[in-house]
């Protein structure tokens, strides 16, 4: 049975005001399954094959004339001439819902959308199933352990051997490809390290040197690694609060599964007593918070908030400029009214806070005006 995705509504939304709709998304996110599923009414083709691609490539205006204008280019990167013919037919159509390129390389899809097509195209983002549409109730150690990515659930996967393969896949088709990466060896250490520093300000520096590479090679990894929709930087809040110190972002994964791989951690039942199990759980929070607004086709405003006073919010959520949501994230099962410490320590008299705690524990109530909610509760919409 196929998993319908929270995003395809609002693509089917997008096709009816521009000629181009963009998907991107990592390896294996379920963008194929979800194109040839919810958009039967569009022609498609693979361009990771050589055959489909040598068809489009020997008279690509004759090829889009007459294979349109309802077309779906998968892998689309791999055959980047194709964007200026389609800038041509599609400006000379000037209808909505042509085509729809997908890509798991988003650092070559946009680069080559910037150059033909800006303007014409709405750019969105699949990501590993987010708890709603999954809808698979699980204990907190599964969820981090198992992660969310589609083919895992769907072909019953397990974890320890669905992450190694795709680890190498998307190292050796990705990352190979790119001449920048001349050590692999250096590229799959340097990954491990990012897990090993999950929901920690990020310090290039220390990063660098703990991986044997130059601060300019690791900000340039660290680049590459979230174009590709493996890591995710969350920056501090913006506004301009007179305690704020911190500029640096916090790095998460956009999967945890893939993290406890990276790990070594071979059981969710290793989680219970892992000394990295409160950050992986924040980072399952944190993800999802980001799936839900990419899936609604929004731009993530989410933050996190440290003070000099040592006042630090995990996830902050910025509705608009008036208004925004104080999320702390603890992993344990127990509540303990010293989680509500930093949350009683905001204020601001120019805007409205709404604060809440997501944590393991099961009661889902309201403590000093402060929301308590079980982690499951985020698939109600936390990021819409």
């Amino acid at each position: 049975m196929i998993i319908k995705r929270t995003i395809t509504q609002h693509l089917k939304k997008m096709l009816k005001q521009f000629p181009v709709v963009s998907l991107t998304g990592p390896r294996q996110s379920g963008k194929t399954t979800m194109l040839q599923d919810a958009f039967k009414d569009y022609n498609y083709y693979n361009l990771e094959r050589m055959d489909h691609r040598q068809l489009i490539s020997e008279d690509p205006i004759a090829f889009l004339k007459n294979n349109g204008p309802r077309v779906i280019f998968d892998e689309a990167q791999n055959l980047p001439d194709l964007f200026s013919y389609i800038q041509v037919i599609s400006d000379e159509r000037n209808t909505p819902g042509q085509y729809i390129l997908s890509g798991s390389q988003s650092f070559l899809m946009n680069e080559k959308i910037s150059q033909s097509l800006a303007g014409r195209v709405f750019i969105g983002h699949l990501l590993p199933f987010s708890i709603k549409e999954l809808n698979k109730k699980q204990d907190a150690y599964t969820a981090i352990y198992n992660g969310y990515y589609p083919r895992l659930h769907e072909a019953g996967i397990s974890a320890s051997d669905f992450y190694p393969s795709y680890l190498q896949t998307y190292i050796e088709r990705d990352i190979r490809s790119l001449k920048a990466i001349t050590d692999l060896n250096s590229f799959s250490r340097f990954i491990s390290l990012c897990a090993g520093r999950i929901g920690q300000v990020l310090n290039l520096t220390s990063l660098a040197n703990d991986a044997g590479i130059a601060v300019n090679t690791a900000k340039a990894w660290i680049s590459l690694l979230e174009a590709s929709f493996i890591v995710y930087q969350l920056q501090p809040y913006h506004r301009n609060f007179n305690k704020r110190i911190i500029k640096s972002p916090k790095l998460y994964f956009y999967d945890t599964g893939l993290a406890c791989s990276l790990l070594r951690i071979n059981s969710a039942d290793v989680l219970k007593t892992h000394y990295l199990y409160g950050a992986l759980f924040e980072n399952l929070v944190i993800s999802e918070i980001i799936k839900q607004f990419h899936h609604s086709g929004k731009r993530p405003p989410v933050y996190y908030w440290r003070e000099s006073n040592g006042t630090e919010i995990d996830c902050i959520i910025e509705k608009n400029t008036m208004e925004i949501t104080a999320i702390e994230i603890k992993a344990g099962q127990t509540f303990n009214k010293d989680y509500l410490k930093n949350l009683n320590r905001i204020s601001d008299s120019e805007i409205k806070i709404n604060k809440k705690l997501i944590y393991n524990g099961s009661k889902n109530t309201v403590v000093s005006g402060i929301s308590l909610m079980n982690w499951m509760v985020l698939e109600s919409g936390m990021g819409s």
